[in-house]
């Protein structure tokens, strides 16, 4: 565990750090510590930060705080069952992500958010077991404004295009990719269908 703050000068930094690792070091062998680390870290931080120094309104008004969106596609062989799609929709909005999961054949997710919201779902969803599931791209944007501002979609949405063929809900359909690249043009990302397919896009007239 490691704690960090702006607010702070080195020597400060490293006696909080090195007192918070002593309190942990002091718990018993096996007790969650996180809980325990912020609470020490709310009772305890307040003599540091009184000591340091508070940067002039001029100085202070210079730093800019810089916020990164990250924008993950996702690429899987298919996208079938009910529970792993409800874990992909209940993590996608317990992070604050939006963007879509493609159903069917292939499988296709997109998250944009917060860069450790991201890096969140991304661990979350792998794993234990996703076999056949790769992240194909990613797309990093730094702002000082809202990354709220640089988000291509609104929500996160289930997308669900015309099979080809009459193949109704059998797990050997394939998903209406002409239909999934107007998509991704009309949310200004028709570059990704080659990224994630290996193949130029185009539409027929």
């Amino acid at each position: 565990l490691f704690t960090r703050s702006d607010a702070l000068h080195r020597q400060q930094q490293l006696e909080l750090n090195t007192h918070l690792a002593s309190h942990i070091s002091s718990l018993d062998s096996g007790e969650l510590c996180i809980c325990e680390a912020v609470q020490w870290l709310k009772d305890n931080s307040l003599p540091y930060l009184e000591n340091s120094k508070i940067p002039s309104k001029s100085a202070s008004e210079k730093v800019a705080v810089k916020e990164t969106l990250r924008r993950m596609w996702i690429y899987s062989h298919h996208i079938y069952r009910q529970e792993l799609r409800k874990k992909i929709f209940d993590c996608a909005k317990k992070l604050n992500l939006t963007g879509f999961c493609l159903t069917g054949k292939p499988g296709v997710i997109c998250v944009e958010g917060l860069r450790e919201h991201c890096e969140e779902f991304w661990r979350v969803i792998r794993y234990p077991n996703w076999k056949h599931i790769s992240c194909k791209h990613v797309e990093n944007i730094e702002t000082e404004g809202s990354i709220d501002d640089l988000r291509l979609f609104r929500a996160f949405e289930d997308l669900q295009f015309q099979a080809h063929g009459d193949y109704g809900l059998r797990n050997d359909y394939h998903m209406d990719l002409g239909q999934f690249l107007e998509f991704l043009k009309q949310h200004q990302s028709g570059h990704i269908f080659q990224i994630l397919f290996d193949v130029e896009g185009k539409l027929s007239d």
